[in-house]
This record gives C-alpha cells, structure tokens and sequence, in this order.
C-alpha cells in the first residue's frame, strides 16, 4: 500500500474507482476496517471479551455508505496519510499479540470478529485501484 500511495499524486488521489469511490475515498474506506480491527485488537489484548455488538453484520453496506460521505470530506492527500498510518499501527499491534491471543482472531477463530489478516482486504482494494488508474 505504501508503494501505491507513494506514486499516486493528488489528481490521482481524486479520480473515481467507481461511481460511488474516488482512490482516496477506497484508501480511507481501507483506514476505516483498519481501525475497526485495531480498536478490536486494544480490546483484545484488555483481556476484555468480544460481544455480540463486535460482531460484523453480514451485510456491512450500510456501513460503507454511512461513512462514505465523511470519509471524502477529508482531502485526498490526508486521507492516504491516514489510512498508511492507521494501516501501520494495525500491523504492529497486531504483530505485537501473544500467540494465545492470536489464536482468537480470525481466521484461527472463524467466530472472532477480529481479522488479523488484514492484506487480504487491502489487497482487494488496492488492485481496484490500481485497475482505475490504469484506465
């Protein structure tokens, strides 16, 4: 992600991926799973449970849509900022988890609400990106 920000200047932050997303807007939509998975990992090495309300809905396009909105409000270039640095604080704690903690996250705990595997979304997005561009 890092590489792919570091090439993209802000015309290129501003242009569309879809008729709902501009480049920046994937990369903050990216920040924001992001955050939900480092608030859960905090949570996690608390010693505090997850709950039902920790749970991810089926259905997270609601979601999506409610914070589309606020997340292109934010400029282009600070919205790529953001999402690299919350991309690497959510590595690193999640990295810094004990083995026995990991152990229940995703996908070792297809029940966890935490996945700690956070390329496989990223990667997703980022080749959507990266497709756009391409255009």
């Amino acid at each position: 992600m890092r590489a792919i920000v570091a090439e993209l200047d802000d015309d290129a932050l501003s242009r569309p991926v879809n008729e709902s997303w501009t480049v920046a807007g994937v990369l903050g939509h990216i920040a924001f799973w992001d955050g939900r998975a480092l608030f859960l990992a905090e949570k996690l090495s608390r010693g505090e449970p997850f709950t039902p309300s920790d749970e991810e809905p089926e259905d997270v396009d609601w979601i999506n849509d409610a914070a589309r909105p606020l997340i292109h409000a934010i400029p282009a270039r600070r919205t790529a900022e953001i999402a690299l640095r919350v991309a690497t604080d959510t590595d690193e704690r999640i990295a810094t988890l004990p083995s026995d903690l990991l152990d229940r996250t995703w996908p070792s705990d297809p029940r966890s609400p935490l996945n700690a595997l956070r390329a496989g979304h990223r990667a997703e997005h980022l080749n959507e990106i990266q497709a756009a561009l391409r255009k």
